[in-house]
This record gives C-alpha cells, sequence and structure tokens, in this order.
C-alpha cells in the first residue's frame, strides 16, 4: 500500500491525472502547413499534462518511435511523475 499521504479537495475537472499522446503528422502531405486528414506518423510524444491539485507540475515530453513504445513511455512519464498507481479490481484478478 502507498504510504499515508493527506488527501485534499479538488474542484471538478481536476480530479483525474492526464496524460497526452501525441503523434506527429508533418510531411505527410504536399506543402508547408497543409495535413493529410486522419494520417499521423508511428512516432510522437506522451507528455503529462499539469494538474495544482495534485502538486503536478509537467515536464518534458517523452519521445516514442513506435506505437509498440507507446505502455512503457507511459509508465517512464508516470514513474518520472512520482505517480503511485493502485491496482483495480480486474487487475487483481490476474496480478498478486
Amino acid at each position: 500500500m502507498a504510504e499515508n499521504v493527506e488527501a485534499r479537495e479538488a474542484r471538478h475537472g481536476k480530479r483525474m491525472i492526464e496524460l497526452r499522446v501525441r503523434f506527429w503528422t508533418n510531411d505527410l502531405a504536399d506543402g508547408k502547413g497543409r495535413i493529410r486528414p486522419k494520417h499521423a506518423w508511428g512516432g510522437g510524444v506522451v507528455r503529462m499534462a499539469p494538474n495544482d491539485a495534485h502538486g503536478i507540475v509537467g515536464g518534458d515530453a517523452v519521445p516514442f518511435n513506435s506505437v509498440a513504445e507507446i505502455p512503457a513511455k507511459i509508465e517512464k512519464v508516470l514513474i518520472d511523475h512520482e505517480i503511485t498507481v493502485h491496482k483495480s479490481a480486474r487487475m487483481r484478478k490476474y496480478m498478486s
């Protein structure tokens, strides 16, 4: 179990911890500043969104070069921000 941490009030919209996964879309269309709708490269960045209620300042984006790397990069961002993840009821079924 995690160490005892003092609970605090958080207003609506600040109760969740948010990660953003963003995919590169540059150079997929002809011409500068143009895009191909619904097309992206397999790489991009994972970023922690700032949240003052949780004491999260945000930070540097962690790049990934393949969609297969996303789970490991999410884990890295959570560890870098000292986020404790608790097992859900479903996770307890297959984890000890």
